[in-house]
């Protein structure tokens, strides 16, 4: 759930309230003595600006080890100046993270945040008697006093951003997770040397200040780094759990939904497409999300070498694009206009690109390099499992379908049927209907115009079925030219009117042929009888049905003249 606007407004309104005035109080009551002491000020700054511009990045809360260099501010300059210090480091740092416009509420909610744990814990601090500038030189209390400064600082920012974190931003994961000890960790071990950093600053000047300050930056470097490799660990193995997961599906399009769910999971995705390879020259798209929304493709269709996805095929390699104005040369293609970073890797299988993955996100600078190259191992997990369901697919619709007519088979049916029994068994079902369809004189048919001709009038028949039928139903090819519909709670009537809705359209529209014995396109008139039965109410088990309706179209159908629809009777 995002930040309303109300939210927003009041963020605004309470840094115009507070911020401004409190700063003025506390330069009244707290003044800086900071006389002759400009370029000292200026090196605590750039010291300052540079580790704001390292964050790290946990639970998507920017964090950065400015606490030491605050602390050595505090103690050697005032709260007034540490107050001013903690502004900038925030400006910097969201200067840094480069936010949309419609993030811009965190400037203000972050310099609140700033202002209030500065004067909070510089307020304690001043009021247990604690002094500021060199005198703390000579007095053990003080730096104890410095100590208790420290930790609630460090305590107070806990509070503010836990807050922020439930409250402001509805966030319903844990805050206080494996991130956060993290980052209490690290915030521990480089508190000390704030007071490290005072000292010698108070004993040497500007050259211990240097000669530290360049290790404390190399050591936010290091931490950083550390959590980045953090991160594609966990990367790495959440790729590894994915594919996994791909690899259990058997169906083609329950991979894709995997996929790009997991994908939309991983990472800030605001759109998702996969686009196919469909000829030599198109990619065709076949699934996309919006909105965190999965929609099916509109045959949108894109040429090679066109658009991003079709530079993407062309070259056959993945590109990161951070910024709009990096990928707006190619202007033909499934791009959003307010997206501005895209992620787009060609999806691979023996060496020959089958399709293009693209991901995009409204925020600049949302992917790194590191998730490209997850996102391409996945790509690969991708290709293998796709091909795999199709296989599968394949081997089950051979198993199950009639090769010629593509409708069910006698031994799916039977299964089928089976299972539709042991629901009415259990009361899932209140009745089942079965219509059996037999084609009148088909042996004629096949001896007057090829055996060719008499599979077109089959497949023509399976498609008006299937068109009638409409879902209600499962349509078998049962044998021959005879064909079954199993109509799960249809009652006896319905079935019996769906039934000579059926014999109708068959009587009275023709079937063309193409390939007739005559070498010529014909129309041919043909007819077919039909039993229905119904269970419970004419069979007790699934063989008793069909020998039921079998008796119906037998005995009811073809024996009083075939065309015609007929109902079994026991008598």
């Amino acid at each position: 759930m995002g930040v309303t606007r109300q939210t927003k407004r009041a963020i605004y309104l309470v840094y115009l309230l507070l911020v401004p005035a409190g700063m003025w109080l506390t330069y009244k009551t707290y003044p800086p003595e900071i006389a002759g002491n400009g370029l000292d000020l200026l090196a605590f700054l750039l010291l300052t600006s540079t580790v704001a511009s390292m964050p790290m990045v946990i639970n998507n809360t920017p964090i950065f080890l400015i606490q030491w260099v605050s602390l050595a501010t505090f103690l050697t300059f005032g709260i007034f100046v540490e107050l001013i210090f903690a502004q900038v480091a925030v400006i910097v740092l969201l200067l840094r993270l480069k936010l949309r416009k419609e993030q811009f509420f965190r400037l203000p909610l972050n310099l609140i945040m700033f202002f209030l744990v500065s004067l909070i814990s510089g307020g304690v601090y001043y009021l247990l008697g604690g002094e500021t500038g060199p005198s703390l030189m000579n007095n053990p209390q003080a730096l104890v006093l410095a100590g208790i400064y420290a930790i609630l600082n460090y305590s107070l920012n806990q509070v503010i951003i836990s807050f922020n974190f439930y409250f402001i931003y509805k966030r319903k994961e844990s805050y206080f997770g494996k991130d956060f000890v993290v980052e209490t960790i690290t915030t521990l071990i480089t508190l000390p040397l704030g007071l490290v950093l005072y000292m010698l600053y108070q004993q040497g000047g500007l050259l211990p200040l240097l000669l530290v300050g360049i290790p404390f930056v190399s050591l936010s470097i290091i931490f950083k780094l550390y959590y980045s490799s953090e991160k594609v660990n966990e990367y790495l193995q959440m790729a590894a759990e994915i594919g996994h997961q791909m690899a259990e599906q058997l169906k083609v399009n329950d991979v894709i939904d995997l996929f790009l769910q997991k994908l939309s999971e991983m990472l800030p995705v605001d759109y998702a497409y996969i686009l196919e390879v469909v000829n030599e020259n198109e990619l065709q798209l076949i699934r996309r999300i919006e909105g965190g929304g999965g929609l099916s493709s509109d045959n949108f269709r894109i040429k090679k070498h066109e658009g991003i996805s079709g530079f993407v095929w062309a070259k056959q390699k993945a590109f990161l694009y951070s910024e709009k104005n990096e990928w707006s040369k190619y202007t033909k293609g499934y791009v959003p206009d307010h997206v501005e970073s895209v992620l787009a890797v060609p999806i691979v299988r023996n060496k020959k690109v089958t399709g293009v993955l693209m991901l995009m996100s409204k925020q600049k600078h949302a992917y790194e390099k590191s998730q490209l190259m997850i996102v391409d191992i996945l790509c690969s997990h991708f290709a293998v499992a796709v091909e795999n369901a199709k296989h599968y697919e394949l081997t089950k619709m051979q198993s199950e379908r009639c090769a010629l007519t593509k409708l069910y088979n006698y031994r799916y049916f039977e299964n089928h049927l089976n299972e539709e029994f042991t629901n009415l068994e259990l009361f899932k079902r209140k009745v089942l209907s079965l219509i059996i369809l037999d084609i009148d004189h088909f042996k004629a048919v096949n001896d007057t115009y090829g055996h060719q001709s008499g599979n077109e009038i089959l497949c023509e028949l399976a498609e008006r079925l299937t068109k009638l039928v409409n879902g209600r139903g499962t349509l078998a090819r049962y044998g021959g030219e005879e064909f079954v519909i199993l109509l799960p709670d249809v009652e006896r009537q319905e079935a019996f009117q769906m039934a000579e809705l059926i014999r109708q359209s068959i009587a009275n529209w023709p079937f063309i042929l193409q390939q007739s014995l005559e070498l010529k396109q014909q129309q041919v008139k043909i007819t077919a009888s039909i039993g229905v039965a119904t269970a419970p109410e004419d069979a007790e088990d699934s063989l008793a049905l069909i020998r039921h309706a079998d008796r119906a179209l037998y005995v009811g159908a073809k024996r009083a003249g075939r065309n015609r629809v007929a109902e079994y009777s026991s008598c």
